[in-house]
């Protein structure tokens, strides 16, 4: 049986095959650290560091590529800035359709003094801007945002938010976990002055890569979490104060770096645009399909009904078959693998009203097929059949 991945939203699979030989090039050909040693496999390291630095700076627009530090994921990029940023006192507004990559070291923050007000979103997981300025406070110092939902894909408009930060004199943090690769995050144009990426989803490089860009005048107000070696000022005990130094503490995951360099390559040549339309293309043609399900009573669908505003993450409950039932016979039955549960999402389940059952997940991806599509919508029709 033909296997049918159907979990991008989680981890891009496949990668583009120059990922993984960059990885193997980098283990078996060079496999130096960088900033340590003297001779040319090292010199070598710290080049294709640094170009990859230089082409996600340009990716994201950011200010300057020694603002780009490299971390293991999105959610250690996120309490990198968050823990680092936040003061005793402080108030920050998030989405109530937030990752708990953001809201843990929030509710962790909170014993420290700040505190936090969830701006409400509609039941399809579109952000109620015109009640931003109703949960504004005096000490609010902060906007936490995601660029895209991970349960439902509903995405966040990124250029208003940016406008009413910069209205009201407050940091704008964006995760963009769930649209770096696919859509467009542009740091000037959007006002944002923290972005965190992975390296794994939409940008198809290897798990373990990720990391964070911050504006200039970020820098100094955000502390680094972690302290150690840095092949810098080897001299001093002090933390280095300049960029990239100041967060880049310990061994980094090169071999994953060399793959992300590897995926960023791929997508300047491949076009994320060309990608988008691609994904959405199957999005488009799945929702479709869900209708017919729908209007019978066999399923529900979370989220927005059309491709606008939208990744390609779709949500949906069978409503006569237990859920975590339905994608075990998925896979077992059509080889079809997708993420059932509550996609560490509460808050948005909460928004959705899928909580606390969660949904079955299915998000496209690059390499996936209208076939694909087609076989999923088949298996749902099947599995539902006489149970509405």
């Amino acid at each position: 049986m033909q296997k049918i991945y159907l979990d991008n939203a989680c981890t891009s699979f496949p990668k583009p095959r120059q990922v993984s030989d960059a990885v193997y090039d980098y283990m078996t050909r060079i496999g130096s650290n960088i900033n340590r040693g003297c001779y040319r496999d090292a010199y070598s390291a710290e080049e294709m560091v640094f170009d990859t630095r230089r082409m996600l700076c340009e990716f994201f627009r950011g200010e300057d590529l020694k603002n780009v530090i490299f971390t293991k994921n999105v959610t250690e990029s996120l309490n990198v800035i968050l823990r680092g940023f936040l003061r005793r006192g402080d108030h920050v507004l998030v989405s109530s359709m937030e990752h708990n990559a953001v809201m843990r070291p929030l509710v962790q923050l909170q014993a420290s003094g700040v505190s936090f007000s969830r701006i409400p979103c509609s039941p399809d997981g579109s952000l109620l801007t015109e009640a931003m300025e109703e949960y504004l406070e005096e000490n609010t110092r902060a906007l936490v945002l995601t660029h895209a939902s991970n349960v439902c894909g509903t995405m966040m408009p990124l250029k208003e938010a940016g406008k009413f930060c910069r209205k009201h004199g407050i940091a704008f943090i964006v995760d963009a976990a769930q649209t770096a690769g696919v859509f467009p995050v542009d740091m000037e144009e959007y006002a944002i002055d923290a972005l965190a990426f992975t390296g794994h989803k939409g940008l198809l490089g290897p798990q373990g890569t990720g990391g964070f860009l911050l504006k200039e005048d970020m820098i100094r107000q955000v502390g680094p979490l972690i302290c150690g070696g840095t092949g810098s000022l080897s001299h001093t005990e002090e933390t280095p104060s300049f960029m990239p130094d100041r967060y880049e503490a310990g061994t980094m995951n090169l071999p994953g770096i060399a793959g992300l360099h590897a995926s960023l390559l791929f997508l300047k040549e491949t076009g994320i645009d060309r990608i988008r339309q691609h994904e959405l293309l199957l999005t488009e043609r799945f929702l479709n399909g869900l209708d017919k399900l729908e209007e019978e009573g066999r399923i529900r669908v979370s989220g927005k009904k059309g491709i606008d505003s939208r990744t390609g993450v779709v949500s949906i409950q069978t409503l006569s078959l237990d859920q975590a039932e339905a994608s075990v016979l998925l896979e077992e039955q059509y080889g079809i693998l997708t993420r059932v549960g509550l996609h560490c999402a509460p808050s948005a389940h909460k928004t959705l009203g899928t909580y606390p059952t969660g949904t079955i997940r299915f998000s496209f991806g690059f390499y996936n097929t209208q076939a694909d599509v087609d076989a999923a919508l088949s298996a749902l029709e099947e599995l539902t059949r006489g149970r509405a």
